[in-house]
């Protein structure tokens, strides 16, 4: 038996029949690769059960503590089966894209059940009538609790059943799993017990660690080097009231290589800092469309992995966070670029200050039985809708493989993400890399966009407005021939090429237009 950390039984916890606590992914894969050119639902389980010891998340499941007194365990599932993970549905004619995607959105809205190990795979065939696909693909739509891995640790899970090549070569070591019996009721309740003798000791180790860091972030803050507006509450917008049962679920992809293009013209800008512009200028544009945009910026909840280089098989969650403004107040896509790189900055700088793994830390201070009491009663009291947002939305971004992957012999074309929405939160953004591509998905409460075509519109237009701004004639230059302005946050620079002699003169930019 393995106890759950206090950050993985939060997302127990936070479950609620309206907010199921998953992730996931939506791989699409040609089959013409695979031996003998097809693949056969029953070739997709016997390939799934070769590879089962691969990840431990497979056969795990969850042991609930009476009364949520203590944290919830993970055992080896003495009942396991196969057959109920992983399930094979068709799209009906034509088989387009939409059609996928409400697929994937209602695959989604569905609760894991938490007496099974808790995750499932669905074999989606019938792809048919979607653009850029050969005949005959299939997509893999993938749920995992959030309780039993995050976005690095579901590397493992995704390792397990992917290849280098189509040849499908059997494991190197052999499966030696062995399940175990149910704990008894008294067992649980006697180490429940102890761990409760030593809570009042990590509370007050961490928040020990946590002083230092403190006073660190006051000094910084003092010499303005840091700012702490961004620990302001963020704008309310429709994205953050109460949630409903249902979804929706888009994605777009992108060129990874004109991201990367368009994060050189600002210096030391990422790619991630591209995304946040895009997902910005998206959500402008969407909520102007409403005649919903505030006055102030939007943000959005970036998640930072604290996984250690020994802890990269570690189970569960290891993650911390930090709130970056999305520009959603300035018009100009490039000055909106130059305002998230700045944000950005300015939030790495306090959550080192702190330190990622500090913050982390900070769900032990709640305890368990008030952890999961808080959550039923934030949702049935409708909390969300009486209380300005933390943030508006999240913007998860998972570096994926460069190289192609294989699904029992069906080679990957796509990869796009799934992510859980709860009360206040109603729109999740996760973005996938794989190979030449990038791709920024949405998960989103049904009734709060209710129109996603319009939101995934917004997002290819807000990166074709920022392409062209970053190309325009003198966007280069005048950004590397004048002075970067000085970062809020004491964090060294990445190095910044600067040519010696400016190509031509920089061109005059218009001034910057506000939201309306």
């Amino acid at each position: 038996m393995q106890q759950l950390s206090a950050q993985d039984a939060s997302f127990v916890y936070l479950e609620t029949p309206h907010t199921p606590m998953h992730i996931g992914s939506v791989g699409i894969y040609d089959p013409s690769t695979a031996p003998g050119g097809f693949v056969r639902f029953k070739d997709i389980l016997r390939f799934i059960a070769s590879r089962l010891q691969g990840a431990r998340s497979f056969r795990q499941r969850l042991v609930r503590v009476p009364f949520d007194v203590d944290h919830p365990y993970w055992i080896e599932d003495p009942e396991f089966d196969l057959e109920f993970h992983v399930r094979h549905i068709a799209l009906p004619k034509p088989g387009d894209w939409r059609q996928l995607c409400i697929q994937v959105a209602r695959l989604h809205a569905r609760p894991l059940d938490l007496s099974k190990p808790l995750w499932e795979f669905t074999v989606v065939e019938g792809l048919d009538n979607i653009p850029g696909l050969p005949p005959g693909c299939f997509a893999l739509v993938s749920k995992v609790h959030h309780a039993a891995i995050d976005g690095m640790s579901g590397v493992e899970m995704s390792a397990a059943v992917h290849d280098l090549d189509p040849l499908m070569a059997e494991p190197d070591k052999p499966d030696t799993w062995q399940p175990e019996n149910m704990p008894r009721v008294a067992d649980l309740l006697t180490r429940s017990y102890f761990n409760n003798l030593l809570q009042p000791m990590r509370i007050a180790e961490t928040i020990g660690r946590s002083l230092p860091g403190m006073a660190k972030l006051a000094v910084q803050a003092g010499k303005g080097d840091v700012s702490l507006k961004n620990s302001r509450a963020a704008p309310k917008t429709r994205f953050n009231g109460k949630v409903g049962a249902h979804r929706v679920w888009d994605a777009v992809p992108f060129k990874l290589a004109e991201v990367r293009a368009v994060k050189d013209v600002v210096p030391n800008a990422t790619v991630n800092d591209v995304i946040l512009t895009v997902v910005g200028g998206a959500l402008r544009a969407y909520l102007l469309d409403k005649g919903e945009l505030p006055k102030e910026t939007l943000t959005a909840m970036a998640p930072i992995s604290v996984r250690q280089e020994g802890e990269k098989a570690a189970l569960g969650n290891l993650v911390s966070a930090m709130v970056v403004g999305l520009g959603t107040q300035i018009a100009d896509p490039l000055e909106r670029l130059r305002f998230v790189h700045g944000e950005a900055v300015n939030s790495k700088a306090m959550t080192n200050a702190v330190g990622a793994r500090t913050l982390a830390d900070y769900s032990k201070l709640i305890p368990s039985g008030l952890a999961g009491l808080g959550a039923r009663l934030y949702t049935r009291v409708g909390a969300a809708n009486m209380h300005a947002p933390a943030f508006n939305c999240v913007v998860t971004n998972i570096p994926g493989p460069r190289v192609p992957l294989y699904f029992c012999g069906a080679k990957m074309l796509a990869m796009y993400g799934t992510a859980p929405v709860f009360d206040s939160m109603g729109l999740i953004n996760p973005v996938y890399s794989y190979g030449d591509t990038i791709a920024v998905s949405f998960t989103a409460d049904r009734d709060m966009l209710p129109d996603p075509d319009n939101y995934a519109k917004a997002l290819r237009e807000s990166f074709e407005a920022l392409k062209a701004a970053t190309t325009q004639p003198g966007a280069k230059p005048a950004n590397e021939n004048k002075p970067a302005p000085k970062p809020r946050a004491a964090a060294k620079p990445r190095t910044a090429a600067r040519p010696k002699t400016p190509a031509k003169p920089a061109a005059k930019r218009t001034p910057v237009k506000g939201a309306k």
